[in-house]
């Protein structure tokens, strides 16, 4: 029997538990000025999970924890948003005028790879832009290598977004263009998402609260531009503050976030610098400043060709992007100068400890100094291998951090943890075969190291073989049921079994 929609008016004190037991397991922020609408909202979950009267739900909510499905569940109502294909037209403007050249024509330089991270994607209409917007501009598509990872805490939303199909209110005030170019229609009168812009966008369930990054272990490390538009703003204020502090951990030296215009505080972006552009304001992590308002230099390398809404639809492809006579000169990072290098044991394991804790601030190039330092004095530190492999690979520096990947097995080849740690960043040079094979060695060295048989779960799951990566999904979960639900798995970067089985389960 379904239950009916309850007519009860839930009181304000039982509004007030239920809005700090939403804030402390989920993160997001109802104060009292916005209960109507979480009264109006939870009316609505009561009535999914079975109950007619929406107090008498709260109170079931209340008395034991959540299991992974129903917190989504819950979130799904929470969490609606509305959204469509180039919302906010200034925003992929100066994208396409400023931000995407100078990227562009600097990868054509050291490496073709480009890295986007679209954290609250709702139903994918953002990301696919994202893909659409790079097509447009990068006319030798096939040659780089593009990430844009979508991620979302709404299930309902990604399940939408993974199909990839959209009704006419998607596209309004979008220029048509895009719908004409990259979407077929379907027999219900709804527009798909051609294949080859749906292949470039990676769609996963991540909770901003709760879930770990940076971390290679979901690619949120080595980003060139996060959007986190109206996302943050259903935060608390302490949560946002942690939020922007792991965004700018993840981001590249040089790298973008795009926030909505009302979620821009100076308080909370003071790490970043502020750029002006014509049309919009971005922020920019640069380690050599911070808290640093600047207006748009004409130097930035800008794109001649059309902008966005200006495309004329016959001109597929566009012609590429000019590349300046002279490649823009690579960011100087000041680094300290360091007197005395570590010799004893004693100063090395100190050495190693700062390392460490420069690493959660996000400040890798100083940890990279610090534990060369430390390696010229003990070449077989395997710690600071291990990190100095991290700080380089969350700078984009993938080939010296397979090089430290590589000086580590030799010291230490029978270790499953080191060749699983060169997958990850073989998955992030987009190298996905030599990833493949290194974790096959770890689980041929340890048949129980169960985040290589999930790592390996998802690699095949990509390449499109759903039997065969359920079958290393169920060899994760075999051996997570070895393990206390509160456990950590090591090298997760603090993920516990219990959430790991239920991330699993959201695949299979």
């Amino acid at each position: 029997m379904i239950a009916k929609k309850s007519e009860n008016i839930i009181p304000d004190p039982v509004l007030a538990k239920l809005s700090k037991y939403i804030s402390e397991n989920l993160g997001l922020y109802f104060p009292k000025k916005r209960w109507d609408d979480l009264r109006d909202k939870f009316q609505l979950a009561s009535i999914e999970f079975g109950f007619s009267n929406a107090e008498s739900c709260i109170n079931w909510l209340l008395s034991a924890p959540l299991t992974q499905e129903q917190i989504e569940t819950l979130s799904s109502y929470l969490t609606i948003g509305e959204t469509n294909f180039y919302r906010d037209q200034n925003i992929y403007n100066e994208l396409e005028r400023h931000v995407l050249p100078e990227l562009i024509n600097s990868r054509c330089k050291i490496g073709k790879y480009i890295r986007i991270w679209s954290a609250g994607c709702s139903s994918g209409e953002e990301p696919y832009s994202i893909a659409i917007l790079l097509h447009k501009m990068i006319t030798d598509l096939k040659d780089w290598n593009i990430s844009i990872l979508a991620t979302d805490i709404n299930p309902r939303a990604l399940k939408k977004a993974k199909e990839g199909i959209y009704n006419k209110w998607s596209f309004r005030g979008t220029p048509k263009w895009v719908k004409d170019g990259y979407f077929s229609r379907t027999r219900e009168n709804s527009y798909k998402i051609k294949p080859y812009i749906k292949k470039m966008v990676t769609f996963s369930y991540h909770n901003l609260a709760n879930d770990p990054y940076p971390s290679l272990l979901n690619n949120t490390s080595a980003i060139d531009i996060i959007f986190c538009r109206n996302v943050i703003m259903y935060f608390r204020p302490q949560l946002v503050i942690k939020i922007i502090k792991r965004f700018y951990r993840s981001l590249l030296d040089g790298g973008w976030l795009i926030v909505s215009g009302s979620e821009g505080s100076s308080v909370h972006m003071s790490r970043f610098v502020m750029v002006n552009l014509p049309d919009a304001i971005f922020f920019r992590k640069d380690l050599s400043k911070s808290g640093v308002v600047e207006e748009f230099l004409e130097k930035t390398p800008v794109s001649t060709h059309q902008t966005l809404f200006d495309y004329d639809p016959e001109a597929f492809p566009v012609v590429p992007l000019p590349v300046p006579e002279s490649p823009p000169q690579p960011r100087e990072v000041i680094i300290k100068s360091r007197r005395e290098q570590p010799k004893t044991e004693e100063v090395q394991q100190k050495a190693c400890e700062e390392a460490m804790v420069l690493y959660e601030q996000g400040n890798y190039p100083e940890v990279e100094n610090i534990l060369i330092d430390c390696l010229l004095h003990d070449k077989k530190n395997h710690k600071a291998m291990t990190l100095l492999a991290k700080a380089c690979s969350n700078q984009g520096k993938f080939s010296k951090a397979v090089e430290w990947c590589e000086k580590e097995i030799a010291i230490n080849k029978f270790n499953p943890g080191c060749h699983y740690r060169l997958a990850l960043i073989f998955q992030e040079q987009g190298k996905m075969e030599e990833a493949i094979s290194s974790l096959n060695r770890s689980i041929y060295l340890d048949p129980n190291y169960v985040l290589a048989h999930y790592t390996l779960g998802n690699l095949i799951l990509r390449k499109g073989n759903i039997k065969k990566a359920e079958k290393y999904f169920d060899n994760s979960l075999s051996i997570l049921n070895t393990y206390k639900e509160e456990d950590i798995i090591p090298e997760s970067d603090g993920v516990s079994a219990g959430r790991l089985i239920e991330i699993i389960k959201t695949k299979i």
